[in-house]
């Protein structure tokens, strides 16, 4: 990636994307009004040799020309979105499609060799730039992966050893906000691997002091602050999440109050704010990361009786937080007041899986769980219906939208802002 990141001219680029700003307004999503269900998946996730097979989470690429799934048969799926449908999206007139049937088969299939821990986007990532089309993926008793999203070919693994000299597995990984660095997390250690240089060389740092003072436990999910100003976010299994400088991994303080271990940590679009959740932790807290005293407010969210690890998503403007749940619905927060907005249904059974699109009035949901049955003589499906483990994109409805020259605009606005990125990369 270094050889062509370093060669565009950084003076155009921000010039256009200014100019771009300033034509392109963002959609304002209309959350009383329910969305529509625009693309579903549900039998290719069943035909499967594990015949227990479900969800476990999705994320949408940077770009939003597509979305990752992750499942339990060891399997990272993507979907393209058709050519045509992010501009035809600003319509306002989204139809809706059958929940018993699939819109389209998965544009590519990577199989693992073990259950996925995790799995994250190239934060520069443009599917027109096959330099940057890749995301990572981590799996356990193997080594971190870095994949090719066009063809799906494996470009580097990234090795860390235990006092044995072992392979052992990160438990969640992240790259940096400039793409140069895959921070991962272990059982009390975090490794850090430059992006450049595969293999086994790493920096490692202990999250525990000598004096036992720290941040315990397995390092189960972590987030970077969006805004660059070098703090990292590190979710435990021991239900405390450390925040840290990027540079050095100086713990800077440790927040307590999680029911259940952490599986999903967020900043807010301006970085003065972080959302925690837990394991059958029925509340997504929000702290202020300037204080780091007391909870802001609490969003509720139905997890109790499920071992799922649910995770939720802010839309770009900041404004709103959306999440699943056990139910099947989907609620969506105000975050300025941290009061209850609108509920949906996306499914029938648990929502896993919640991702705002990038720049559009959309998102995706991933549903299931793990069912302890087997399946009857001729029956793969386990009577599964369609609304149950599954996938689906929605289009919201919305109010406000800059009227010039929307289909170019669409168009570069997931492709500008990587180039101008890669450069200060």
């Amino acid at each position: 990636m270094a050889e062509k990141e370093g060669d565009q001219p950084q003076a155009h680029v921000v010039a256009d994307i200014t100019e771009q700003d300033q034509a392109y307004s963002w959609p304002v999503i209309r959350f009383d009004v329910p969305p529509n269900r625009t693309y579903h998946f549900c039998h290719q996730f069943r035909n499967t040799p594990n015949p227990n097979n479900f969800l476990k989470s999705l994320k949408w690429s940077p770009d939003g020309s597509c979305f990752l799934t992750t499942s339990d048969d060891n399997t990272l799926r993507l979907f393209m979105l058709p050519p045509d449908n992010g501009c035809d999206q600003l319509s306002n007139s989204a139809c809706s499609v059958a929940a018993d049937e699939d819109s389209f088969a998965a544009n590519l299939v990577v199989s693992e060799g073990e259950s996925v821990y995790d799995f994250c986007w190239y934060p520069y990532m443009s599917a027109s730039d096959p330099v940057t089309n890749v995301f990572a993926s981590t799996t356990r008793d193997h080594p971190i992966h870095l994949w090719d999203a066009s063809s799906g070919e494996l470009r580097c693994t990234y090795r860390a050893y235990d006092a044995m000299d072992e392979i052992t597995a990160a438990f969640s990984i992240a790259f940096n906000p400039s793409g140069t660095k895959i921070f991962a997390g272990y059982n009390k250690s975090v490794r850090v691997f430059d992006l450049h240089r595969p293999g086994r060389d790493f920096q490692q740092f202990s999250t525990v002091q000598g004096n036992k003072e720290g941040q315990t436990g397995i390092l189960s999910a972590m987030a970077f602050c969006p805004n660059h100003t070098g703090m990292l976010a590190i979710g435990s299994y021991s239900q405390t999440t450390g925040i840290y400088r990027e540079d050095n991994m100086e713990l800077l303080y440790v927040l307590h109050g999680q029911e259940g271990g952490i599986t999903h940590v967020q900043f807010s679009k301006d970085g003065n704010y972080l959302y925690t959740g837990g394991r059958k932790d029925p509340y997504i807290m929000c702290w202020d990361t300037r204080k780091a005293v007391d909870v802001v407010y609490k969003l509720y969210r139905s997890s109790e009786h499920t071992n799922q690890r649910i995770l939720f998503d802010i839309e770009t403007q900041g404004r709103h937080l959306g999440t699943g749940g056990q139910g099947g619905f989907v609620h969506i927060y105000d975050l300025q007041t941290g009061q209850w907005v609108s509920t949906f249904q996306a499914a029938l059974d648990t929502v896993n899986g919640f991702s705002f699109h990038p720049f559009l009035p959309m998102a995706a949901t991933s549903s299931g769980h793990r069912r302890f049955i087997a399946p009857d003589e001729g029956n793969e499906d386990l009577h599964l219906r369609g609304e149950e483990n599954c996938a689906s994109v929605w289009s919201f409805s919305f109010d406000s939208l800059a009227g010039n020259d929307v289909n170019i605009n669409c168009q570069d606005s997931s492709q500008s802002e990587p180039a101008n990125l890669n450069k200060n990369s």
